[in-house]
């Protein structure tokens, strides 16, 4: 573990993690990350953003698209902020998406999805699918489209690959998550026993959010959380997570379920490493090892296109 490492965690347990507990409702918190990443995430050079509109019957949606200039690949990477599902944007995740894209040559586009409270379960849930199918509306091939997520991105993420799984649809290449939330009954055991160790989530908190995104819908039926549904059938899955997060066990019960159901699933856990760290990519070397890691993985998918 880098010095960086150690510095960042100290950082972000005695300063962020008690101003996040503090913020006083979602809005406080919308705007804490949004000052945050202007200041502390930069995207690569080279990079040209923009913002379109993605339709099809299922609904419409903005999404923020990320091009590398050095674009080799026809590839697209469908990539899902987190945010508890009440505040990220694509502005907030467009340096991480954008470090991905430059690795991989290939573009991202992150779909602006309603938040809660003021658009509940299922809103953006209901907006993940319409952005993939406005995608193969477009012509994309699916097995040239990689779905991926941090947090409660990557629970829609997994969530969408569930819900492809099921209908029998034709499915992404693979799909991939920064220590996602999989599991909003909060019933594995580092939610409690990481409690101290978490470097950025409050556990006081959690049921608060959570209300805001499901009300009193069952947190642990299949459709919310992706832990507990039927993934039989579907293509690789590659997840990342550090142990002492709350949310480990999300991904270790997540990569075992996968395995079970027959799945090909890389299972990356690593050491003291905080919430999605790969946000820190332009100071934390870890950060871009996890990132020419998951480029490296996606590269090597079947029906990812060969870079030109």
């Amino acid at each position: 573990m880098s010095l960086r490492a150690r510095a960042l965690n100290i950082w972000l347990r005695t300063v962020e993690k008690p101003r996040r507990a503090r913020a006083a409702g979602p809005e406080a918190l919308r705007k804490m990350l949004d000052q945050q990443s202007r200041v502390l995430f930069r995207m690569p050079r080279g990079m040209q953003k923009r913002w379109l509109t993605l339709e099809e019957a299922s609904g419409r949606i903005e999404a923020l698209e990320i091009v590398p200039q050095n674009q080799r690949s026809t590839g697209v990477v469908l990539y899902i902020h987190g945010g508890a599902f009440v505040f990220g944007s694509p502005g907030t995740h467009a340096a991480m998406a954008a470090a991905l894209a430059k690795r991989l040559g290939a573009r991202v586009i992150m779909p602006k999805y309603r938040l809660a409270p003021e658009n509940p379960y299922p809103a953006a849930k209901e907006d993940i699918r319409a952005a993939w199918d406005a995608l193969l509306a477009q012509g994309i091939g699916a097995d040239q489209i990689v779905v991926g997520g941090d947090s409660a991105g990557g629970a829609l993420a997994l969530g969408l690959l569930a819900d492809l799984t099921a209908a029998k649809a034709t499915l992404p290449a693979a799909t991939f998550g920064f220590s996602p939330l999989t599991d909003l009954s909060y019933s594995g055991d580092s939610f409690k026993t990481n409690a101290r160790s978490e470097a950025i989530l409050s556990v006081a908190r959690a049921e608060e959010l959570r209300q805001m995104y499901i009300g009193a819908q069952p947190a642990a039926c299949p459709e919310i959380s992706p832990l507990f549904a039927d993934f039989t059938g579907a293509t690789p899955v590659w997840l990342t997570v550090g142990d002492t997060e709350i949310l480990c066990d999300d991904s270790r019960r997540m990569a075992q379920r996968l395995t079970a159901q027959g799945v090909e699933v890389t299972f990356d856990e690593r050491q003291d490493l905080p919430h999605v760290w790969p946000l820190f990519h332009n100071s934390l070397p870890e950060a871009r090892e996890t990132l020419d890691q998951l480029a490296g993985w996606i590269r090597r998918q079947p029906g990812w296109p060969a870079e030109s």
